[in-house]
């Protein structure tokens, strides 16, 4: 099977058209003209291929799809976002699933593919504690916290055995089906890990019983509590259909003044403008580089 680099035609043609008009956009601007770009490439036709790089992956069978993907990986070519496009536009989860055995990087391509599959979730778990990578770990719970209650047991098997614990409170905080073991256990953490409050009060809140709005009014009324404690409180507080509206004073609070200090408005951030300008045919009828 013959492996194109799309990513790499685009570059090189990008390339070519930043140092063609670098001086007519600002930064933010760029940042916005690449993704479109890089979309508007996706339905241009390849002469060295005869099609448009999502047409060409729209004629592979799916077979062959998780074959182009793995073959990529392999041989360390980029993964175009008009690969996963064309994966993730099928329903090829049982294809998926084997890379979920694979090498690393089979592993997260897969993941990022399938997602919160009811077929991988209790796979997800197990993937999860064996993993020794903090950013994969975190994204593979994502996955599981959209479906955590078909992992219910297993999860506060793992709690009690100490594997992952502050992953396995993530994950029962996300149950929709209500346990008394779990709001147990989250009531315990929230009032014995004076550590971490902010983080223990928004599994509270994610978790939605407002049994536990007395315990959170009692914390946030407490005299040693900081802004960001108070301001993770607050919001829990009200998550749970509850209100706090008694004033404090975090003058003196080191954090209050710090985000006080760095606060910026949304219009300072996003003030930008996007273009009104269309993108034409700057980037056509490339033939980049081909790999078998």
């Amino acid at each position: 099977m013959k492996l194109y680099d799309f990513d790499g035609m685009f570059d090189e043609k990008l390339g070519a058209y930043i140092q063609k008009h670098a001086s007519e956009h600002t930064e933010s601007e760029w940042e916005d003209i690449i993704p479109r770009m890089y979309a508007k490439f996706g339905d241009t036709p390849i002469k060295a291929i005869g099609a448009t790089p999502r047409k060409f992956y729209a004629a592979i069978s799916d077979a062959d799809l998780i074959k182009c993907l793995k073959a990529h990986l392999k041989q360390q070519i980029s993964v175009s976002e008009f690969l996963c496009e064309a994966i993730e536009g099928r329903n090829l989860t049982d294809l998926l699933i084997p890379l979920l055995d694979g090498a690393p990087s089979e592993r997260e391509y897969a993941v990022n593919l399938i997602g919160a599959d009811d077929k991988v979730i209790k796979k997800y778990l197990k993937m999860l504690v064996e993993s020794t990578d903090e950013d994969f770990k975190s994204r593979l719970a994502d996955c599981i916290k959209e479906k955590a209650d078909l992992v219910t047991e297993e999860a506060l098997g793992l709690y009690a055995s100490g594997a992952d614990k502050e992953y396995m409170l993530e994950i029962m905080s996300r149950s929709v089906v209500r346990d008394e073991r779990i709001f147990d256990i989250l009531i315990g953490e929230f009032r014995r890990d004076d550590e971490n409050v902010p983080m223990h009060a928004s599994y509270l809140a994610a978790y939605g019983d407002e049994r536990a709005l007395p315990y959170l009014l009692d914390k946030i009324d407490g005299e040693g509590v900081t802004f960001i404690e108070y301001q993770e409180l607050k919001y829990a507080i009200e998550a749970l259909g509850g209100e706090y509206t008694k004033e404090r004073d975090f003058s003196n609070d080191p954090y209050y003044e710090i985000i006080k200090a760095h606060s910026v408005s949304s219009a300072d951030v996003f003030g930008a403008g996007g273009l009104n300008g269309v993108i034409n045919g700057d980037i056509t009828g490339g033939q980049g580089n081909a790999e078998k």
